[in-house]
C-alpha cells in the first residue's frame, strides 16, 4: 500500500468509514484497482461503508 493511498482513505472517512463512492473515486485519481483500496482499508482496518453493489462484502 502506497502512501497516497493511505493518506487518501484515512482523510476521505465519514464516521470512521469509507463511503464507497469515495473509493471508486480513489481509485480512479490515484490510478489502482477498486480492489487495492478495498485491500488497503482492510490493512487499516476501516470499513467501507453505503455499498450498493456489493463489490465490498
Amino acid at each position: 500500500m502506497s502512501a497516497e493511498l493511505e493518506e487518501k482513505i484515512k482523510s476521505s472517512l465519514v464516521d470512521g468509514k469509507l463511503p464507497c463512492a469515495v473509493a471508486f473515486q480513489i481509485a480512479k485519481e490515484i490510478g489502482v484497482s477498486l480492489r487495492e483500496v478495498g485491500e488497503a482499508a482492510n490493512k487499516l482496518s476501516i470499513k467501507i461503508s453505503r455499498c450498493q453493489l456489493g463489490c465490498f462484502p
